[in-house]
C-alpha cells in the first residue's frame, strides 16, 4: 500500500467537555480543504457538538453523526455517539462527574486505534485531576496509553525547530533527581533515537543531554547526579555503541546561545527543565508526540483552559500540528516498516 496517498482516519477523543477541546476540534474541521488530507472521527457526541456550533456561533456544515465505525465517511466530520444520556451541557460543573466523559471518549477511541478501525489518535486536553475518575486510576494520557498499547513510551514534544524529550514526566520537582538513573536515561536516549530514525526520517541523529543541576553540577560542586548518572550514561552509548549523543549540557547556556539548533532532539531530565524552554519558543506551534509506542498518538501542547473556554477566541494551530503531526509520523513509520521488512 502506497501509505504517502493513503486517506488517513484521525480519531479524536473530546478532552475535558468543559476546556477548549471542541472548540478548537471544530475549528480545524470548518476548513473544507484539509479534509482533502484526513477523515477526522471525533469519540463523543453529536450534541456536544451541536451546542459548541451554537454558543460558539461556528458554522460547520458537514457533520455527520455515526453508530458505527464501519459508517465512516471521507470528506465529512464523523461524530460517532459513544453515550447515550442525555446531558444538558450549559449546566455541566467542573467536578470529577463531568471528568467521566474524557475517559469514556479515552477509551474508545484507544481501542478503536489498537483495532486498526482509526490509523493515529489526537487526544483533546484534558484536566488530570478530574480524570482520577472511578475504575481510572491513571495519571493522563501517556500512563493510560502505555498501559493498553504495546512499547515504552517517552514524552517528545516536536516542532520543525526544536524535540524536546523528558527522562521523568509528571513528578513533584523533590522526587526527579531520586527517579533518574542512568538505566533509565539510557531507555529514554534509545527510544529517542529509534523514534527519529522511524517517526521522523533522520537517518543519524544528533542527541544533546541536559543537566539535572544548576551549571550541570560544576564539576559536583552543586550535586553530582551529572558525574554518576548522566555522564555513565552519554559515554555508555557513544562510546561503546555509536550513538551520536552528547552532554551534559548546562540548560540556560545551551537554549540561552540557541545550541539546540545543533542537534535533532534534546533530552531534559524533568517536566519544566524540557517545556518551559519548548513552550517558550513553539507555543500554539508545538505538539506532544508520545514516542515508542506501537501506535501513534498526539495532542497539543496546551491545557483545557477553562479562563477562556466557550468564549470563541481559543487558538486552534497547535491542535492542527497535531493532526498532520500524527498524518506524517504515520507515514514515515510506515515507510520505515515496509523499507525494512517489518
Amino acid at each position: 500500500m502506497n501509505y504517502r496517498k493513503k486517506k488517513i482516519k484521525v480519531g479524536v477523543s473530546t478532552g475535558d467537555i468543559n476546556g477548549i477541546g471542541i472548540e478548537i476540534f471544530l475549528k480545524v474541521c470548518r476548513k473544507k480543504k484539509l479534509l482533502d488530507f484526513f477523515t477526522p472521527i471525533l469519540f463523543g457526541s453529536i450534541k456536544l457538538c451541536s451546542y459548541y456550533k451554537k454558543i460558539l456561533n461556528i458554522e460547520v456544515n458537514n457533520m455527520r453523526e455515526i453508530k458505527n465505525l464501519k459508517d465512516i465517511v471521507d470528506y465529512k466530520i464523523n461524530v460517532l455517539n459513544i453515550w447515550k444520556e442525555d446531558i444538558k451541557f450549559d449546566l455541566i460543573k467542573i467536578n470529577q462527574d463531568s471528568g467521566r466523559y474524557p475517559i469514556l471518549s479515552l477509551k474508545k477511541a484507544t481501542k478503536a486505534l489498537k483495532e486498526g478501525k482509526i490509523d493515529v489518535l489526537v487526544t483533546a486536553p484534558v484536566n488530570k485531576n478530574w480524570m482520577n475518575y472511578k475504575g481510572f486510576s491513571f495519571f493522563g494520557h501517556t500512563e493510560y496509553l502505555q498501559n493498553i498499547l504495546e512499547g515504552e513510551s517517552l514524552m517528545l514534544m516536536i516542532h520543525d525547530t526544536l524535540k524536546i524529550a523528558l527522562v521523568t514526566n509528571h513528578l513533584p520537582l523533590k522526587n526527579v533527581t531520586h527517579e533518574i538513573t542512568a538505566k533509565k536515561i539510557i531507555k529514554s536516549i534509545k527510544i529517542l533515537h529509534k523514534s527519529l530514525i522511524m517517526d521522523f526520517s533522520i537517518e543519524k541523529p544528533k542527541i544533546a543531554v541536559l543537566g539535572c543541576n544548576p551549571h550541570s553540577g560544576e564539576n559536583g560542586l552543586i550535586g553530582d547526579e551529572e558525574k554518576t548518572k548522566i555522564k555513565p550514561a552519554i559515554d555508555s552509548l557513544f562510546q561503546k555503541q555509536g550513538f551520536l549523543v552528547f552532554g551534559p549540557y548546562s540548560p540556560d547556556g545551551f537554549f540561552g546561545n540557541q545550541n539546540y539548533r545543533n542537534f535533532d532532539a534534546v533530552l531534559a531530565m524533568y517536566h519544566d527543565q524540557g517545556l518551559i524552554p519548548f513552550k517558550t519558543l513553539t507555543f500554539n506551534e508545538g505538539v506532544n508526540f508520545t514516542a515508542g509506542l506501537s501506535h501513534i498518538r498526539t495532542s497539543p501542547d496546551h491545557g483545557v483552559a477553562y479562563d477562556i473556554a466557550k468564549k470563541g477566541i481559543a487558538n486552534e494551530n497547535s491542535f492542527e500540528e497535531a493532526i498532520f503531526s500524527a498524518i506524517k509520523i504515520f507515514k514515515n513509520r510506515k515507510e520505515y516498516m515496509n523499507e525494512n521488512g517489518i
